[in-house]
């Protein structure tokens, strides 16, 4: 029940900000949004390539002994 959002919530969501921030600001919050999120992911694949490559010098350094 409030693990999802449904296409009535996000309308709901949707008039809420067009009420509080106007039509002429909504562009530039969803490009800032977009770019929130892309940076999000790229960091996040980031930073699990490195956990990748810290566990498989673990496993390297674990057989050499």
């Amino acid at each position: 029940m409030f693990g999802k959002l449904g296409p009535m919530e996000l309308i709901l969501i949707l008039v809420i900000a067009l009420v509080v921030f106007g039509p002429s600001k909504l562009p530039d919050i969803g490009k800032a949004f977009g770019k929130a999120i892309r940076q999000f992911k790229t960091h996040a694949s980031k930073i699990s390539e490195d956990i990748d490559v810290s566990e498989e010098l673990d496993l390297d350094e674990k057989s050499d002994k």
